[in-house]
Formats: structure tokens, sequence, C-alpha cells
């Protein structure tokens, strides 16, 4: 007998829980193909996509409209789109990714964030269609930025409930380290109201850190609508297909009601070979929620 999950996700696309794909996997590859990475994303089962950033600025070289569109032509779902909190700037020679092929160097067209332009990336979301902007990262390094990003999220986050949108914070590994005596995610949970803030838990970045999840969803029930559903190896490097590292997604799905999850986003970063990663991780999570 299958599992709530897995009959939701792959054998009844209007349930609750259909598989979603967040397309920062596909990086820099989907530029290449809009609408054709968009078709082989559903033809592999994904139901549901999360959006990031583009090499072509943008929603993909597109405004949100037009890829709300583009998308739902697919037979894919839009659901939430990840922005930045505060300035990005690209250190001499091109950032990195965090994961796969560290050697590729990459400079990103400007790129809005919350500090600066949260009204217009409010605003875009809302033309878009999506339920959730994600808030990809922030500055977190000392308390002083902890302090300032707290102002902004909470700032943000009001502006997003006024439009009908939820603010969440997606976490990396930093975010559970100590900084000046006080772990920074902790802060963030502790002050910011769930009215304003949820999070989105990269399960295996939080995973890699030393935390466990469901932890996490008994002492902050509620607080996690999304997920990112992603894999680490078994060295704990970089992230790998969901099945082939040590994340036990089983145990963390049992907990999903708990955590409130509403939605959730495959996710490799740096993904050598993305189309055929995916498909492998869309046919071993079928597997493991069964």
């Amino acid at each position: 007998m299958l599992s709530k999950y897995a009959e939701a996700s792959f054998f009844n696309p209007s349930a609750t829980h259909p598989v979603g794909l967040q397309l920062f996997t596909l990086f820099n590859t989907i530029d290449k193909d809009v609408p054709g990475s968009l078709k082989k994303i559903a033809a592999i089962g994904y139901k549901e996509i999360e959006s990031a950033f583009s090499m072509l600025g943008g929603y993909y070289g597109l405004k949100p409209k037009e890829f709300a569109s583009l998308a739902k032509d697919s037979g894919l779902s839009w659901q939430s789109h990840h922005v930045l909190g505060t300035p990005f700037k690209a250190p001499p020679g091109g950032f990195r990714m965090p994961g796969g092929d560290t050697t590729k160097r990459f400079n990103p067209p400007p790129m809005r964030n919350l500090k600066e332009n949260s009204q217009q990336l409010v605003d875009e979301a809302t033309e878009g269609g999506v339920k959730y902007l994600v808030c990809a990262s922030i500055a977190l390094g000392t308390l002083d930025e902890i302090k300032q990003s707290v102002d902004i999220l909470n700032k943000s986050g009001e502006a997003c409930k006024k439009a009908g949108l939820t603010l969440c914070y997606h976490n990396h590994v930093h975010e559970f380290e100590n900084v000046e005596g006080q772990i920074p995610y902790h802060i963030l949970l502790s002050q910011t109201s769930p009215d304003t803030l949820q999070m989105e838990l990269d399960l295996g970045w939080a995973s890699n850190a030393g935390v466990d999840p469901v932890e996490l969803f008994e002492k902050h029930p509620g607080r996690f609508p999304l997920w990112h559903v992603k894999d680490m190896g078994k060295d704990k490097k970089q992230p790998t297909e969901i099945g082939n590292g040590y994340i036990d997604f089983k145990r963390i799905f049992a907990n999903a009601e708990k955590s409130g999850m509403k939605h959730f986003f495959v996710e490799q970063d740096g993904a050598p070979k993305p189309f055929e990663n995916i498909a492998t991780s869309f046919t071993n999570l079928s597997k493991i929620l069964a």
C-alpha cells in the first residue's frame, strides 16, 4: 500500500503534495532552452516548480506573467520564487556553485533583493501568481547583520502578507553555525512571527550542519510549509540524487504533517547531468515514499 505522500505525488496530480522541483538544479542549463526544459521536467513526472535566479535575468528572461503562462502550458504549477535578502556582489572572477563542480565561476546579472527592492519583488510575485516568496539567503555574519536582517524579513513579510503571499526563509549550513555565541537560525525563528515569516527547510544543508529536521519540526510545529528535498553524499561534501546519499527521507516525511509542509521541491545544487539526475531523484523518491 502506498503512503499518502506517494499516492498524492505519483497518482493524483491534484492531491496535496505533488512532487516539485527547484529549478536551481538546472542552473544555466535551463537558460539554453526554457520552454524545452520545462517540458522535460513535466515529462519526468514533476508537477510543481520553484524558480530561482537566472543568468538571463528576470524570470528566465521573461516577465512573471509570461513565465507563469509557459509553466502552465508545460503542465507545471509555479508555486514559489527565490530572491536574495541583501545585495549580492560576485567576488573577482565570479562566484562558485555551492556544490557540484566548484571550478566553474559565474558572473550573474544584477539581482534585486528584499533590502532594496522588497515591494517590487512582492509585486512581481503577485503578478506571476505564486503563493510563496522565499529569501534564499541574507547577511548573517555578525549579530548586527542578523539584527538588520531580522528587520528586513519582518518588513518584507508584512508586505507579502498584504499581497496575499507567504514569505519563507531558506537555509544553507551557516545559519546553524555559532555567531558571537548565538545561532542565527534560532534568532530568525524567535524574533519573527509565523504570521510574517515561515521557513523553507533545506533538508540536506540542515542535516549537513548536524541538525535533525524532525527535532526542528517538534520544536516549531507548523513553521515549515516548504521543504527542499536534497540528499547529500555520504562524504557530506556535495549534493547527490535523492536516495544516493545519507538522508533518511522516509523518517522525515513521516513527520510532514507536524512540520506544516505544503509543498516540497527536489534540489541538487551543481547537478552534473541535470535531467538524468532529476529523473533518478524522481524514481528513487517514489520508492522511498511508497
